[in-house]
């Protein structure tokens, strides 16, 4: 079977239209990848977060980043499913956890026991570098979704 593939087009070129903001979320992103957490666990998260946002491209980006990065492809397919697969470590586990909690936001606020868990598996300094990096993956999932401002190829 043959996929054919095509290009999906810009919807707001927001990166262009706003470079001093594009330039700004950037060096967020830049101080998220300069932390003490692991590369693997940190494009895990990412792509989580881009999942439950559905934007294709980070979707991409990140998965792609992670096979890239040595992760096993077989837990990239059972991202979703995190919970009911042995494949992710404790750490692992509580950072999808909270994730999932701040990326659902609406749905209902990051419990006080979230937190607990999650603190119980990363330095303070680590938690906050967490915090921070779902916060800017979520940002960039917002201005993915909405503007499709990067074309998938």
């Amino acid at each position: 079977m043959s996929h054919m593939i095509t290009e999906t087009p810009v919807r707001v070129a927001v990166t262009d239209l706003a470079p001093h903001m594009s330039k700004a979320l950037n060096a967020l992103d830049a101080a998220t990848r300069n932390t003490r957490l692991e590369a693997g666990l940190l494009d895990l998260v990412r792509a989580r977060a881009s999942q439950i946002n559905g934007c294709a491209y980070c979707v991409d980006t990140h998965t792609r980043d992670a096979v890239e990065g040595g992760d096993d492809p077989r837990r990239l397919y059972a991202l979703p499913v995190w919970r009911e697969t042995p494949f992710f470590t404790p750490r692992e586990r509580a950072a999808l956890e909270l994730t999932e909690a701040m990326t659902r936001l609406s749905e209902a606020p990051v419990g006080d026991d979230t937190i607990a868990r999650t603190a119980g598996h990363f330095t303070e300094v680590e938690l906050a570098e967490l915090i921070w990096s779902i916060t800017v993956i979520n940002a960039w999932n917002l201005l993915g979704a909405t503007a499709r401002p990067w074309p998938l190829s």
